[in-house]
């Protein structure tokens, strides 16, 4: 039988406001009486604590005949040592209960009633406990470990600069350097997007890939089981569109056609022209070994190899213009050594040098090695008529609406196009 009580040392039950939810709290002291009871044996105390309906029932290994034990207000009745004593330890545990759950709030840990067990008992709290940082900087390190394998030094360092704003993140709204799992919920989600477009001043979509970024924290550690609801449940991201300009050909044979006096700049605008005619992403270029390069149905050179972004293959037949560069590198020390089949740099170098060269070739446009791509794309595969279909398995697309979304920028084929009807109906 049990004979419960709430009270706090004025005798009330007591709720109490902390975070952003109102939380339930309850303490009481109650008599346990067991199958074995025999009339006139002490009966056991125990400590129930109650937080937000959850509770854990603890020993205070002290007895009371059931005759003096006050229901009531959880403490032994009369004035005689024993029940000063007795109760006396009871206000101890009272206070020490209190104790443990300030520290918990001061701590920035979610209050529950294990934890508080686990700082009465002189436990450690939350053996399973995990936080946001932790689990971020867990995925990074096995990440960083993968480079190469699975996956670019440049998507390495998006998850990077992804891990620093959430940091920044956390610093600016909750004044922390980390965050319980269990805080993760919808309005922080919101609250992230709201704090990178303003305070980090993100475009939409730059927003959106950080936040994509992020869900893959949480969509891991909800796998793991940390994390019992989905932050992300009800939240629609969304990409604006956005026209992805690539060079024209006047743009491409002025880079192409350009002197440079240096050979680390005519090295970087070769290997961008390789990617230009190929329609290989930095990444896929990087890798490039002289293994990855065969005949072809057709008797010609095609390159053959397995995209790091999508893991897809790609098989992209080499015009001359490749082959060419491919010719010219043949001999290149480092490419003997690594067996690579042209001299890349690190991506940021590439795109910093590639600045240099779009100032002294006159081009306005951002020059970066994805523009490559894109032009590849449009300027020497759709505008020359090739089918949408091959270009897009060239790209190695898995859907041939990403390959689309290259064709709609093209005016001058727009234009091409309407002439030849303008013809027809002269």
């Amino acid at each position: 039988m049990i004979y419960p009580m709430d009270r706090t040392s004025n005798g009330n039950f007591i709720t109490s406001m902390w975070s952003k939810m109102e939380k339930s709290f309850g303490l009481m002291f109650y008599q346990k009486k067991t199958k074995q009871h025999v009339q006139g044996m002490k009966v056991p105390i125990y400590v129930r604590i109650t937080v937000n309906n959850e509770q854990t029932d603890l020993s205070t290994k002290q007895k009371c005949n059931l005759g003096l034990w006050n229901a009531e207000i959880g403490r032994m009745n009369g004035k005689s040592e024993e029940a000063r004593e007795l109760n006396a330890f009871l206000d101890l545990i009272e206070q020490k209960v209190y104790a443990s759950k300030r520290k918990l709030m001061e701590m920035d840990v979610e209050v529950t009633a294990d934890r508080i067990r686990c700082l009465v008992q002189d436990r450690p709290i939350d053996q399973d406990r995990h936080t946001i940082m932790e689990a971020f900087k867990l995925h990074n390190e096995q990440m960083k470990q993968l480079v190469g394998i699975d996956f670019a030094e440049g998507t390495m360092e998006r998850y990077q600069t992804s891990y620093d704003h959430t940091l920044r993140f956390l610093q600016h709204r909750y004044k922390v350097n980390d965050l319980d799992l269990k805080k993760l919920d919808y309005e922080f989600i919101t609250e992230y997007e709201f704090w990178l477009k303003t305070e980090r001043r993100c475009s939409h979509n730059t927003t959106m890939k950080y936040l994509s970024n992020f869900e893959k924290i949480v969509h891991i550690c909800l796998a793991k089981k940390w994390l019992r609801a989905d932050p992300f449940l009800g939240y629609k991201k969304s990409k604006k569109p956005v026209d992805k300009i690539p060079l024209s050909e006047i743009e491409l044979m002025a880079i192409a056609s350009k002197e440079f006096t240096t050979d680390r700049l005519g090295a970087v605008r070769d290997i961008f022209l390789f990617s230009c005619f190929t329609g290989l992403a930095y990444a896929d270029t990087q890798k490039l070994k002289r293994e990855d390069v065969f005949i072809g149905v057709d008797g010609n050179k095609w390159i053959n190899c397995k995209r790091q972004k999508s893991k897809s293959s790609s098989r992209i037949p080499l015009l001359p213009v490749a082959e060419r560069l491919l010719a010219k590198y043949a001999e290149d020390p480092f490419c003997l050594e690594t067996g690579k089949l042209l001299p890349v740099k690190s991506n940021q170098k590439m795109n910093a040098y590639l600045k240099e060269i779009a100032d002294v070739c006159g081009i306005t446009k951002t020059l970066t090695t994805h523009i490559a791509r894109h032009t590849f794309a449009t300027t020497v595969t759709l505008s020359n008529r090739i089918p949408i279909e091959t270009v897009s398995k060239m790209l190695a697309h898995q859907k041939i609406s990403t390959t689309q979304e290259y064709a709609k920028i093209l005016d001058d084929k727009v234009s091409r196009d309407m002439n030849e009807l303008r013809l027809k109906y002269v």
